[in-house]
Parts: C-alpha cells; sequence; structure tokens
C-alpha cells in the first residue's frame, strides 16, 4: 500500500514540563530517566502524527546529557521526524532547560528515537515518505540512513559489510 508524502514540519511536537521535587535526584536534579520518559512521549506523538497509526519504540539512542535542569525550572522539549523508511521513523529530539528566575534559557540535549508504526492487527504498517524543506530537516535526514545502520549493526540485525552508508569505518582500504 502506497502512502502520501507528509513534511517533516506536521510531526512537530513542543511539550513542556515543571521540574517538581519527584522528578529530581538527591542533588535537586532533573532525573535522566524521569526526562527520557517525558522525551519518549513526545517522539510517540511525533511519529503517531506522521504515521497516522499507533506506534511503538523500536530503539533509544544518542542521548547527549550536556547541562542539568534543576528543580523549579522549565523543560522544553520539541521532537520532529527526521527520517521515515518502510515501516518505521527516526524523530530527533531537541531538550532546553529554563531557568524562569534568572530568565535563562539553555540546551539540555538532544537525542534519536526510532518507532515502527502498527496497524490495526498490531503489525508494522508503512509510513509516508518525509519531505523535508530546511536546511536543518536536510541534514537530519541525510545523517539518518547512517545511524540507522549503525542501530542495526549494534543490534545484531546487520552485518557491517551488508552497510553501505558506513563501510568506510568497518573495512581497511
Amino acid at each position: 500500500m502506497k502512502t502520501a508524502s507528509k513534511h517533516a514540519g506536521e510531526s512537530i511536537i513542543k511539550m513542556t514540563e515543571l521540574v517538581l521535587p519527584n522528578d529530581t535526584n538527591v542533588y535537586g536534579n532533573l532525573m535522566g530517566g524521569r526526562l527520557m520518559y517525558w522525551m519518549d512521549i513526545a517522539a510517540a506523538l511525533s511519529a503517531q502524527k506522521h504515521a497516522n497509526a499507533p506506534v511503538v519504540t523500536a530503539s533509544v539512542d544518542n542521548i547527549s546529557f550536556e547541562a542539568p535542569i534543576l528543580l523549579g525550572n522549565m523543560v522544553y522539549i520539541e521532537a520532529k521526524v527526521s527520517r521515515a523508511f518502510t515501516t518505521s521513523m527516526e524523530v530527533h529530539l531537541r531538550v532546553w532547560g529554563e531557568d524562569l528566575k534568572r530568565q535563562h534559557k539553555y540546551k539540555s540535549n538532544e537525542a534519536y528515537y526510532t518507532f515502527v508504526a502498527l496497524n490495526a492487527e498490531g503489525k508494522p504498517s508503512p509510513v509516508p515518505q518525509l519531505i523535508v524543506e530546511t536546511e536543518d530537516e536536510r541534514r537530519l535526514y541525510d545523517g539518518a540512513l547512517r545511524r540507522r545502520q549503525l542501530r542495526l549493526i549494534l543490534g545484531g540485525k546487520m552485518a557491517p559489510n551488508d552497510a553501505e552508508e558506513l563501510k568506510a569505518f568497518f573495512t581497511e582500504k
């Protein structure tokens, strides 16, 4: 079944949370697991919006924490599909914290999540291809195939020699 293409911008999800005491560790920082939970929700909504179907998380990778988010700070999460494959989608997330007292907004982290769309029987379902328009969308789209092949190699689902986009990393010249 052929699905129509959709613009990357149509999948944008913006989520805001307030860091409360139950969300923090003993240092008053937002717990990484809580942030990952919120990120999974935002990413799933983005993928579902693109696929027009229920989705499940297939992988989470490259979560790079740059700065802690403190108790009382706001958390802003932006999720957008960066590439669609046959039944799966890579979603790129950016996270910022904001100290409202000091009116200081700062980047906290970035990540890539992968989702698979499911049909009514719970089987993988085709997703619309992605139309990219901005330079940032093009950069993320172009890198997504390499990231996908690396995920498949690390997960034991692809042999390094089969990763056309990554051969230079795994073969000698």
